[in-house]
């Protein structure tokens, strides 16, 4: 979230610190800075605090209790109402459950065009693209409040009588809209939108991104404006499956206060009033189920226990009194009643949190842990996997992680990868067979006389899910449950006698190897290692291996056939530089009476 400084400083009548000193108190009570670029932080919200921070408002409210700096204004405490009210515009609302809210403002006499200059430099500071008086208006407010908001041309909507109806409701399956940016998406059930009621056409993707059909432009002289409280789970998934994630959407998916529409509707429609005239024909409200917001209550003992301080009373009323939140006092008990705004408080070690970062981590003394008061359990199935995996490496098997997905099975994934593998597996073979298939070819250039491959992975399959064990090598592949792999293993011996007996290793080269190979005859007497010999008298550090791979006799000669490897250290080597090489061997092995290079 970035925060312009200028903008945050409207917030207070005292000077702010530099920008740099606000990321200092920022970090060391709120949130993590990602940078800051000149007047510009930018702020990494956690997200069990995406209800109320992700705005400037938010940021300046704990600006204000970290430095303890009064606020000029807020506006989430000011009394708002929305009048006049208006039968000219109505809004269906059968699913409570996805939309808790919806209000909707009817403005006409407008005139869109370009942003004055001070809304166009707050859009522009935080790196947004300025559009027009009426986008920018929604835009300033979200940023500000935390409330994505969005206008609709209320001329093209189609009227029932002389009434236009805003509808909300889940998508029809394969149904289609086009986004202001004219790309086209299909949408499912599981999509949530708005409606022109009068047609039953989408007009936007709910809490996600407008639609093209009521698009705002130079020639709208009449709005609808929505400020609403849409499900965070329907809109994240629905971003989530259409690919199409925004700064609203990021907004709505952390939950947001269905009290926060009503000051993002009022400061809305009074923005637009403000940079493009007109006036308001009227309000309506669809809010069926009121927020209500729990009382949260914790003790002065609580919170040093759990802290490990010694705070008063005096210190803990100081600390909810610099955050504005409610409470009441009863000796050493706080019975807190958190703004609608602060859905993070709902437990009591919630509010011990607030009182330790405000106070200051810093003024948390330090302590040992308590002994444990039991051995800590050690969980059978990753022992298990780890004594398997220690038995395979061991022995020279190589662990390999393949794709999860392949192009059938009997569980299909809802968010598919590609349309070629749209399932997830139900056996390891295949993956390891085709990584099998990938690497013999390659075994020389690995310095390998075999390629023994295993994975340990999850499969999908007679409607469950399970732990598989799978081996691969060049004669067979096997695969069975962890458990049944154990046993065949005997896994528990290797807990005192280990398999490997590797006492150093040396770094490998980050460059490619070149294999050439080499056929010769020599007299019969002559072994193997005495051709490697006359090889390696070459002299050069670039033969980093050299196999016999064949070997059969004719008469009263030997055949042998060897892989020569070369690899730098430093540099991928050419083909000139291995030739050159080669070209030497060559002439050292039939240097010597009776042997012929093939």
């Amino acid at each position: 979230m970035k925060i312009n400084y200028p903008w945050l400083q409207t917030y207070f009548e005292e000077k702010l610190p530099p920008p740099t000193e606000l990321a200092e108190a920022l970090t060391f009570h709120a949130f993590e800075i990602e940078s800051v670029d000149g007047d510009v932080l930018d702020v990494k919200v956690t997200p069990n605090r995406g209800h109320d921070a992700l705005s400037h408002r938010g940021i300046a409210k704990e600006l204000s209790a970290i430095l303890n700096i009064p606020l000029k204004h807020d506006p989430l405490r000011e009394s708002v109402s929305l009048l006049p009210q208006t039968d000219a515009v109505a809004v269906s609302l059968p699913e409570t459950g996805l939309c808790g809210r919806y209000i909707a403002g009817y403005l006409r006499g407008v005139k869109v065009g370009p942003s004055p200059q001070w809304l166009k430099e707050r859009i522009e500071s935080i790196g947004q693209r300025s559009i027009n008086n009426v986008v920018d208006a929604a835009n300033f407010v979200m940023f500000d409040l935390g409330e994505p908001l969005h206008a609709f041309d209320a001329g093209k909507f189609t009227k029932k009588g002389n009434q236009i109806t805003v509808g909300v409701r889940n998508a029809k399956q394969s149904e289609r809209i086009t986004t202001l940016e004219g790309k086209e998406y299909e949408l499912t059930t599981a999509h949530l939108v708005i409606t022109d009621d009068g047609s039953d056409t989408p007009i936007a993707i709910a809490g996600v991104k407008g639609g093209k059909l009521l698009e705002v432009t130079p020639g709208t002289t009449e709005l609808i404006l929505e400020a609403a409280a849409f499900d965070g789970v329907s809109v994240r998934r629905g971003a989530a499956a259409l690919k199409l994630r925004t700064e609203a959407s990021s907004r709505f998916e952390q939950v947001l206060s269905k009290e926060l529409p009503l000051y993002a509707m009022n400061a809305f429609a009074k923005l637009v009033l403000e940079v493009a005239g007109g006036e308001v024909v009227g309000f309506v409200d669809a809010y069926p189920e009121p927020q209500t917001v729990a009382p949260v209550t914790v003790s002065v003992s609580q919170i040093n226990g759990l802290l490990g301080t010694h705070f008063s009373p005096k210190d803990v009323e100081g600390v909810f009194t610099r955050l504005d939140l409610p409470y009441i006092a009863k000796g050493e008990t706080f019975t807190v009643h958190p703004p609608h705004e602060r859905l993070d408080l709902t437990i009591p070690e919630d509010l011990v949190e607030e009182v330790g970062r405000i106070k200051g981590y810093e003024n948390v003394p330090a302590s040992n842990l308590p002994a444990a008061s039991r051995q800590p359990e050690v969980s059978r199935v990753f022992a298990l996997e780890d004594a398997i995996r220690e038995n395979f490496l061991g022995r020279g098997y190589t662990e390999v992680l393949t794709s999860v997905f392949t192009e059938k099975g009997e569980r299909a994934v809802l968010n598919k990868v590609d349309s070629v593998k749209p399932y997830l597996r139900e056996s390891l073979l295949p993956g390891l067979t085709y990584a099998l298939e990938k690497n013999v070819p390659n075994k020389g250039l690995l310095g390998l006389t075999s390629i023994k491959l295993f994975e340990i992975g999850t499969v999908w399959r007679n409607g469950k899910e399970e732990t598989l064990v799978g081996t691969a090598d060049e004669k067979s592949a096997t695969e069975q449950s962890l458990e049944e792999a154990g046993k065949l293993l005997d896994v528990s011996v290797y807990k005192n006698y280990p398999l490997s007996t590797t006492v150093a290793y040396q770094p490998f080269s980050q460059y490619p190897a070149v294999l050439r190979d080499v056929s010769l005859f020599v007299p019969s007497g002559v072994s193997a290692t005495d051709v490697e010999q006359v090889i390696r008298g070459v002299g050069t550090d670039l033969l980093v291996k050299v196999e016999n791979f064949d070997v059969f006799e004719k008469g009263n000669q030997t055949s042998y056939a060897l892989h020569l490897v070369f690899q730098a250290d430093d540099r991928t080597l050419t083909d000139s530089e291995v030739s050159t090489i080669m070209e030497n061997v060559t002439r050292a092995l039939e240097g010597r009476e009776g042997w012929k290079v093939r």
